[in-house]
């Protein structure tokens, strides 16, 4: 019975800290759940996360991989209204 015990707690305490990237990794937006079209580029994974999900707990992974929070957020790029005159290409 103290085997049984002291497995429980071990499961229990590697899923509390599973889904790394779920838990530690913020809101989950739509680029990130969504899977990108032919001819898109493929979304970034976030590396420290997966990495800890593979030493901690490894079904925390597939967790991150459903949930989409396993991918870097969309990168922001510089709209045209938001680049300074010294920035402006094309003329």
């Amino acid at each position: 019975m103290k085997k049984f015990t002291k497995a429980a707690a071990f499961v229990l305490l590697a899923a509390s800290v599973s889904s790394c990237a779920t838990v530690f990794g913020g809101p989950v937006n739509d680029y990130q759940k969504t899977k990108p079209l032919a001819g898109q580029p493929q979304r970034e994974v976030r590396a420290g996360a997966l990495i800890a999900d593979i030493v901690l707990f490894w079904p925390g992974a597939v967790i991150d991989f459903a949930t989409g929070a396993i991918y870097k957020p969309q990168p922001t790029t510089p709209s045209p209204a938001t680049q300074s005159p010294g920035q402006q290409t094309g003329k």
